[in-house]
């Protein structure tokens, strides 16, 4: 399938850091909605770049609740796997859609090779840690009012959010059930405490 960096380039600025060398090695690949892209222990041997749809990066725990670590819609997933020699997590696609791959070997070579590429991916990895460590500290709040109200201020604007998923997956990001995520809003709007606006959600001041 052929590339057209031009016409992506246009959708995704941020293309244009990656270096010629990787676009020529670069393989453009389709995936269907639910698709299990990457399992659990899988060795890796390409870094992702999701064009559109959506992947994630989840985890099942033992009693059957699932975790989302990562949710992609632009840009790299899993950017870890580049130095490990398994996937710790499942790549599961929530939407279909489009990705490229760009194959491991090429992709170390340019980064030791290109400095204003190596630039652009560290700036990448501090802000997916800046992610993550807003998402552990959600995590470790006790109670669903704590993570629904960490999630406004950290991921939206001015304590407001458009949704851009359904509250079911939204739920497994928090690490709660649906039903005590539907619960747990519906006392918070009734508290004054949120404003919903179908999938505008947004704390009152």
């Amino acid at each position: 399938m052929n590339i057209d960096w031009d016409s992506l380039g246009r959708g995704q600025p941020a293309l244009a850091a990656i270096p010629t060398t990787l676009r020529e090695a670069a393989q453009l690949r389709r995936f269907a909605a639910g698709e299990t892209l990457h399992r659990r222990g899988d060795r890796p041997t390409a870094m992702l770049w999701v064009l559109d749809g959506e992947l994630r990066l989840v985890r099942t725990a033992i009693d059957g609740s699932v975790l989302i670590l990562q949710r992609v819609r632009s840009g790299f997933i899993a950017e870890a796997s580049m130095e490990a020699g398994a996937y710790h997590c499942d790549v599961m696609a929530a939407a279909a859609g489009h990705l490229l791959r760009f194959p491991l070997p090429v992709f170390r070579a340019v980064l030791e090779q290109d400095a204003a590429f190596r630039q652009a991916w560290m700036r990448r990895l501090a802000q997916e840690v800046r992610k993550l460590r807003a998402q552990n500290e959600r995590l470790g709040l006790h109670s669903a009012a704590e993570r629904i109200l960490h999630y406004l201020e950290t991921e939206g604007r001015d304590g407001a959010l458009i949704l851009p998923q359904s509250r079911k997956a939204w739920a497994a990001e928090l690490g709660l059930s649906h039903e005590v995520l539907y619960r747990t809003l519906r006392r918070l709007r009734e508290d004054g405490v949120i404003q919903i606006d179908g999938n505008r959600i947004a704390r009152v001041s």
